[in-house]
């Protein structure tokens, strides 16, 4: 029998090729779809599981308390005591590695480059599972001057992975005074897995002097990240109690002196976080040296519209089923008459829709090979078709398989399985009633996709906007080149030197990175700001204007050493009326006090993401230089570029060259935001692709069932057009009511994930109109091909079996 149901779908389908292709393309696709965020999410939740010691290893973190006790922040970071201090003080923790990524010269004949070099404790391969190609994990890091390194590193360094022994010559990223030394390699580890929140390519051993251990403020310093590894059935809640006894008794001096000092009073609670758990917190992500870290947002949206269209998918199956159905009815009357039952014929539809997921499986495989390549970039991912093979994925496939099949062949097998025989024999079966499921399936089709098409178009306009949008700088024609630890002399010369190349317009130095920091203003309020370190020239060289008071001038020593520049964000903190002349009070710092000289313009010195905050520009001498911007006249970027590497090369031999546009970089700021509206339009194509399928196939059904309406009204003189007009409109209806759902709901979720920038596109009718306008010409198109048919039809064929 089983072979015979077999024999009996595979003619069906075979005799039906458009429709058989049709309902496989549709499958594939969604299946497919289904099968990358299987993946992707097999890849999120296997973050950092493969250490041996899980679930056992934990990051220490921090919760910040104010003086009444309530919470004010959190943290992943630590400091050089935290680790140490814990482990000696904490019976359950069994080690605790500090662990800290830093860049680093690294010297190989006459070339440097500025490498991307970890620091970790001795214990650290004792705490975390990287497998070695050669060398001793456990004595990899004991002595001060050793190194491991990657396979990858090995072969790009020495051009072998035989390596045990040989030596790279360094620089100690901790001393701006250090000269290379050679580092002897003492372990060649394996790639990091793709999976891994640490990934390193240089891992050296973590070094710190006697003196910042014994300094207790040191308590306070937070740059790292500390791992700890707790005996096997610790109560996490008894541990994290047993460090902040050790943290209150052995930095109460510590406190006493940042409250005197600093008037600090708040407080700080040690607290474990779950190694597994960094890669989706959206409170303690991976950060600050560790990589890899991922918003569960992503997840979700991504596994929505994987779901979106496999819905579909399914959808189109049974409209595609149904619409064939009269062609089937005299087959199922003759199955019945002679004695076949209801339960078998359900077990024939449901046979013909395993078969046709069957081969919709093996083309979705086909397909997730061909384009995951592009998903990976799109993801940011390294998957590999091999990840199917794992026992869980394989299992989640099946049921995947098993589940589709059930839903896009069950309602048609119930459907077609009851029809009356005596009347399918004598023609007489009818599709009766409005056909409400058919019509809810496409309603909801066309929620789904005018849904995605709002999401879409307004990602699109967002995106423009922050690229698009003035900074209120000037980024053209910029180069910023990195030089840590440069001087106020250092930069005058490098000023020099580039301006002897006419092609140079201007050079400006300026501190490197970001730093923020606090100052009181009118007495004794405290104010945050980004603090800036920069020349005279700064500003100029940005077109950055100063709206009241002046700049920075070489020609007034005192500015370097008294004065400062605030923008309009810091004077409104403030709420100074008149800024000149205020007073900003480093109270930390000796006391220093500094006068305002001018109030520069805001301008987005951060992403888009961020609004402008208060900002302080100095000049003072004690802060060095970190990079130089250099302005170029347009047209001359090869031979401008050759002065300033040249330049730099000669002045600063020994240190890395590189550099970069402003304005490329300004743009590389938002690729989280171009990778969101790619990932947006793929999933609204591919929705619209297939539910133009299935709008395709309830045509085909509401044609077949007003075939003989169709022949009467063309003999009573109904016009091809009228009669096109007829079938159409009743899908445009459908199409317009899908908006009743779809507009809301896009509504509310386009305004709640727009207020996750400050400066955003606002929410109008024309996203949705031009959404609403999309929707319907793609299924007036998709209607018109099957209605135009219908109406062509030669009325006597129709009307020759009443």
């Amino acid at each position: 029998m089983l072979r015979s149901y077999f024999t009996i779908a595979w003619r069906t389908l075979a005799q039906s090729k458009v429709y058989s292709l049709i309902n496989v393309t549709g499958l594939s696709i969604g299946l497919a779809a289904a099968m990358l965020i299987l993946l992707y999410t097999k890849d999120e939740v296997s973050y950092d599981q493969f250490h041996a010691n899980n679930p056992n290893i934990y990051r220490i973190t921090s919760k910040f308390l104010s003086p009444t006790g309530m919470q004010t922040g959190v943290a992943g970071n630590t400091g050089f005591l935290q680790g140490p201090k814990f482990a000696a003080g904490v019976p359950e923790i069994r080690a605790a590695v500090r662990f800290l990524g830093t860049q680093s010269d690294i010297k190989k004949g006459n070339e440097i480059k500025s490498e991307e070099v970890f620091h970790a404790d001795t214990a650290f391969f004792s705490i975390f599972s990287f497998p070695f190609v050669s060398g001793n994990p456990q004595t990899a890091l004991r002595e001060p001057k050793s190194v491991v390194i990657s396979e990858e590193m090995a072969l790009k360094h020495f051009g072998q992975k035989d390596v045990l022994g040989k030596s790279m010559l360094m620089k100690d990223s901790y001393d701006k005074d250090a000269r290379f030394e050679p580092y002897t390699v003492t372990g060649v580890a394996r790639k990091s897995p793709q999976n891994s929140s640490i990934k390193f390519e240089i891992l050296v051993p973590f070094l710190t002097k006697n003196s910042e251990m014994e300094r207790s403020m040191n308590w306070f310093n937070t740059f790292l990240n500390t791992f700890v590894l707790l005996d096997r059935g610790s109560n996490v809640a008894l541990v994290e109690k047993k460090m902040n006894l050790v943290y209150n008794a052995d930095a109460r001096e510590a406190m006493k002196e940042a409250a005197e000092k600093y008037g600090d009073n708040n407080k700080t609670e040690y607290t474990l976080q779950p190694f597994t758990d960094m890669h989706l917190s959206t409170d303690l992500p991976a950060n600050n040296g560790l990589t890899g870290h991922n918003s569960p947002q992503l997840s979700y949206i991504l596994t929505g519209i994987a779901l979106f269209i496999l819905l579909i998918a399914c959808i189109n199956f049974v409209n595609l089923t149904v619409a064939r159905s009269l062609k089937r009815a005299k087959e199922i009357g003759v199955r019945k008459v002679v004695g076949g039952g209801r339960m078998q014929l359900v077990a024939q539809f449901l046979g013909e829709s395993f078969l046709l997921c069957l081969a919709a499986f093996i083309f979705g495989l086909i397909l997730v090979q061909l384009v995951l390549p592009t998903f990976n970039e799109l993801a940011n991912k390294a998957l590999a078709l091999s990840y199917l093979f794992d026992i869980k994925l394989i299992l989640g496939y099946l049921a995947l398989f098993l589940t589709t099949g059930l839903l896009a062949g069950f309602y048609p097998a119930i459907i077609l399985s009851g029809y009356n025989p005596v009347k399918t024999l004598y023609n007489r079966i009818q599709l009766s009633g409005k056909n409400y499921m058919q019509t809810s399936l496409v309603v909801l089709q066309f929620t789904i996709a005018s849904f995605l098409i709002i999401g879409t178009l307004t990602i699109n306009s967002q995106f423009n906007y922050l690229i698009n949008k003035d900074l209120g700088y000037s980024d053209d024609n910029l180069l910023t080149v990195n030089k840590s630890n440069l001087t106020r002399e250092q930069a005058h010369l490098l000023r020099q030197e580039l301006q002897k190349d006419p092609n140079v317009l201007a050079v400006a130095p300026k501190n490197g990175g970001r730093w923020n920091t606090r100052a009181r203003v009118n007495g004794d309020t405290e104010i945050g700001f980004t603090y800036e370190t920069i020349d005279p020239e700064f500003l100029p060289i940005i077109k950055v204007p100063v709206l009241k008071g002046r700049n920075f001038s070489a020609s007034f020593p005192a500015d370097s050493s008294t004065a400062v520049l605030v923008n309009e964000a810091f004077v409104k903190e403030a709420r100074w009326k008149d800024p000149i002349g205020q007073v900003v009070d480093f109270w930390y710092d000796n006391n220093k006090k500094y006068t305002v000289l001018g109030v520069v313009k805001d301008y987005h010195y951060a992403e888009l993401s961020e609004k402008i905050g208060p900002q302080l520009f100095t000049m003072k001498a004690r802060n060095s230089y970190g990079r130089f911007f250099v302005k170029i006249k347009p047209g001359t970027e090869s031979g401008s570029l050759q002065h300033v590497a040249n330049t730099f090369r000669r002045l600063f031999p020994l240190d890395p060259y590189t550099y970069k546009f402003l304005d490329d970089e300004n743009r590389k700021r938002y690729e989280s935001e171009e990778k969101w509206r790619q990932i947006m339009l793929f999933g609204t194509v591919l929705t619209i692709f297939i539910s133009c399928i299935g709008l395709f196939g309830l045509a085909t059904l509401s044609a077949e069932r007003r075939t003989k309406e169709i022949g009467v009204r063309k003999v009573m003189g109904a016009s091809i057009a009228s009669i096109a007009r007829l079938l159409t409109a009743n899908f445009l209806k459908l199409v317009c009511i899908s908006f009743i759902f779809a507009f809301p709901l896009a509504y509310y979720s386009v305004d709640k994930w727009l207020q996750n920038y400050p400066y955003r596109i606002s929410v109008n009718a024309l996203i949705f109109l031009e959404a609403g306008l999309l929707a319907i010409i793609v299924a007036f198109v998709t209607v018109s091909f099957q209605s135009i048919r219908a109406a062509l039809m030669n009325p006597v064929k129709s009307l020759r079996s009443e």
